[in-house]
């Protein structure tokens, strides 16, 4: 009951995400329904300077798999020698976020920093990748 109340939440999330991936499959996205990511996922959005991004339960990848491994935000900025993450998981935890926090999200996500290391919704979805948990903002 609580992911479905999460789903309803973030429903305007969602449907930005949408209208972005349907574009994109004019100029060569594809779209699948994962069931493991609780999202709709678009790959090979042709927008972006590559990776994901995630909108409500709607995530815009660039390239073919979410499997692929990436660094964490810290270890990009030098701050640590984390292992790489799979993209995947770091995408999730931005779902998880989303469901909670709903229609709050983006507003949020930029008064926290945008897409930077110091922003603790990107630190939280390193930490749930490399851990399995944590993928909560406010706490770890």
């Amino acid at each position: 009951m609580a992911q479905v109340l999460g789903v309803l939440w973030t429903l305007p999330n969602t449907l930005a995400g949408l209208l972005a991936g349907l574009a994109g499959i004019a100029f060569g996205a594809h779209a699948h329904l994962d069931g493991r990511e609780r999202a709709i996922v678009f790959h090979r959005w042709p927008w972006g300077p590559g990776g994901a991004l995630t909108l409500g339960n709607v995530i815009l990848h660039t390239g073919d798999s979410l499997d692929e491994r990436c660094a964490t935000y810290a270890h990009r900025a030098g701050w640590c020698e984390d292992p790489d993450i799979a993209l995947r998981d770091h995408e999730r935890a931005h779902v998880f976020q989303y469901m909670v926090l709903g229609p709050l999200f983006l507003p949020l996500y930029f008064l926290c920093g945008g897409i930077s290391v110091r922003n603790r919704f990107e630190r939280a979805a390193d930490r749930y990748a490399l851990t399995g948990r944590g993928w909560w903002p406010w706490t770890g």
